[in-house]
């Protein structure tokens, strides 16, 4: 949709919504969504924002509050019209506001939305994705055959009126102040037949008490037109309760309205910090991950708010490795009248901030210890993004460590602990082994792993993508360096062999000689050629160099242009592979020279392959082996 700027505003003007919006209401009230109800919650929530925006201006222009009206939400049922009315005495909307707040929703938002219910199953996924995309308004929709809008900002001289029936158009009207709240909004659904269920009291009010019970602003209902106002919210903060007083329900409600997610909190945290700074936190690790999770544009919900006054509904309360957690904090420290900008760069805030991340990290190592299988799958959703602190957070590292879990030669579960693998370690080991890669399953089949399978020593198999770095990085653990396996010598000879492992034995001259002449071959593609002691079963594989990144760590650095050239790998070939020793006597007898040349680029194809990588030179590759097979098919023939 585009506004033309030189229509008056004083005239009412019919737009149409941006195509993606006409697409959303369609969906909307043809029913994709199993539950009604959340239109309830929606403008419930949209009615408390309101409000506590203008308790925030009201700071810097007391005059917008002058008539010190109390905070409130309205409810008002009206059986005869069969109309809905949401009012709230917020800050309100100007035309603007109208226009891009309800007429082009948030244009990214509203595609990404589409585009997860066409991906998914609408029908169960739906719902849970409303409050991640800020379209919780257009859920009226469902049950309003029209919906009105009646607002004026705190402040304005003008008020206007907002239309729709949700069929591809919208109006905006001036409207008379007699007839416009004094401030703030008026929403009022035009009930469907189908949704005169909602007209009912009860039923109404049992919707508002076990979604929005927990909203910081009382809500009244009136039944019926000259009705009394009743309460059926007390618009207590509910972090500001003390915790016996808060049920478990009320917890898992204000979580949903706060995350926008549907699911069950899976670690609830609730806390007063008293001392040298007074704040107080309800902070919540959730039950299933959003699938934004890695979307690098992604925004925290994380609430700030000054002795109830809220300050930003995007705090930068918690570092990027803790960007799954939910949370409201309320200082009673913080200065009220400088800017949002200078409270986040404040002492006082960075003492909260530091306070807050010390203690989810805390009370994350609790549940790992108390609570192992709820833990599990705490990490099995939010694993990858903690991991992150590893990295970013050296000062942390150590805390972080006791309740890392990974996946291992030995544990492919995933619940492995740095702390079991180092009482576990093998007599001579001195160092903790890992591999790096992009697939745990691949990473298991890896021809480097053979030598240590053979000695029983456990390897690491970490596959996210931020373990290439924090482990590259991280000292030790527990006076134990880390050691990837694709990197330098193996350094296990003085590991024994478990029973029933045949110890590798020494490359013969006539080996040696074939090591040579494969490097001759191959060139400048390696490094060196040698004889490996981490093969078993393997006839080679690719080493990265003793100094520098290790093979994975490289590959990401090159292919993000943080390195100019990769550098050459070594070349590790099994001594006593079959292969191997056939080809040393070919060439100890001189004969097939051409054959071994190919089978020395075959071999550095074939260990490129294991590693994940694809051969450099598929048109050599093909010609290179046919010749191979045609040689073998003679001499068997």
């Amino acid at each position: 949709m585009t506004a033309d700027a030189s229509t008056p505003t004083t005239e009412a003007r019919t737009q149409s919504f941006e195509a993606d919006v006409s697409r959303l209401l369609h969906l909307m009230v043809h029913s994709v969504y199993s539950d009604r109800a959340i239109f309830v919650r929606e403008l419930v929530s949209n009615a408390a924002d309101a409000c506590e925006k203008l308790r925030y201006e009201a700071i810097a222009k007391p005059e917008l509050i002058e008539d010190g009206a109390p905070f409130a939400i309205e409810i008002a049922i009206n059986p005869d019209a069969k109309t809905l009315t949401f009012s709230d005495n917020g800050v309100g909307m100007t035309r603007e506001d109208l226009t891009q707040g309800l007429g082009t929703i948030a244009r990214s938002g509203t595609k990404a939305f589409l585009d997860k219910l066409a991906a998914d199953d609408a029908s169960k996924e739906a719902a849970a994705l409303i409050g991640q995309f800020g379209i919780g308004f257009y859920s009226s929709f469902m049950v309003a055959d029209e919906v009105v809008v009646d607002t004026r900002r705190a402040g304005a001289s003008e008020a206007w009126r907002w239309s729709s029936d949700g069929k591809g158009s919208f109006t905006i009207a001036p409207l008379a102040l007699e007839s416009a709240p004094k401030r703030g909004t008026r929403v009022i659904l035009h009930l469907n037949d189908e949704a005169h269920e909602f007209a009912e009291p009860r039923r109404l009010e049992r919707i508002v008490r076990e979604h929005s019970g927990a909203v910081a602003v009382p809500i009244d209902l009136i039944e019926k037109l000259g009705a009394e106002k009743r309460r059926i919210g007390d618009g207590a903060a509910i972090w500001a309760k003390p915790k016996s007083d808060v049920t478990a329900e009320e917890y898992t409600e204000f979580y949903r309205g706060l995350s926008g997610q549907f699911d069950e909190p899976a670690l609830t945290l609730h806390w007063r910090a008293e001392g040298r700074h007074e704040y107080t936190v309800l902070a919540f690790i959730p039950g299933s991950r959003p699938f934004d999770l890695f979307d690098p544009a992604r925004k925290g919900r994380n609430k700030l708010y000054v002795r109830r006054v809220l300050i930003t509904e995007d705090a930068d309360l918690l570092p990027g490795w803790l960007r799954f957690v939910r949370l409201v904090v309320d200082s009673a420290d913080l200065p009220l009248n400088v800017s949002r900008e200078m409270i986040q760069k404040s002492d006082v805030f960075a003492a909260i901030r530091k306070g807050v991340t010390n203690r989810v990290v805390q009370e994350l190592g609790k549940l790992a210890e108390a609570e192992p299988e709820k833990f599990a799958k705490v990490w099995e959703h939010f694993g990858p993004v903690i991991k992150e602190g590893l990295y970013e957070d050296p000062e942390r590292r150590d805390g972080l460590f006791k309740i890392a879990r990974f996946i291992s030669t030995t544990h492919p579960a995933g619940d492995r602990t740095l702390a079991q693998y180092v009482a576990s370690l093998r007599e001579n080991q001195t160092a903790i082994f890992y591999l790096t890669g992009d697939d745990a399953k691949r990473l298991a089949a890896s021809p480097q792993l053979e030598g240590f399978k053979a000695r029983g020593v456990e390897v690491l198999l970490l596959a996210d993508p931020v373990d290439a770095f924090w482990v590259s990085t991280a000292a030790g653990f527990d006076g134990k360096p880390f050691k990837s396996v694709t990197q330098g010598a193996a350094d296990i000879k003085s590991i024994a062999l478990v029973e029933g492992a045949d110890a590798p034995a020494e490359a013969t001259g006539e080996v040696a000689t074939l090591f040579a002449f494969f490097k001759q071959t191959l060139g400048d593609e390696v490094a060196e050629v040698r004889a490996s002691d981490r093969l078993t079963d393997s006839v080679a594989c690719l080493i990265a160099p003793e100094f520098g990144p290790d093979r994975q760590l490289e590959k990401m650095l090159a292919a993000h242009g943080r390195i100019a050239e990769r550098m050459k790998p070594i070349l590790e070939v099994n001594p006593t592979h079959a292969l191997t020793k056939a080809l040393a006597g070919r060439f100890k007898e001189g004969k097939d020279k051409p054959l071994i040349e190919d089978a020395a680029w075959l071999v550095l194809d074939e260990a490129r392959l294991m590693e994940g990588a694809s051969v450099e030179d598929p048109p050599a590759f093909a010609a290179r082996l046919r010749r191979v097979m045609e040689k073998a098919l003679a001499i068997a023939g």
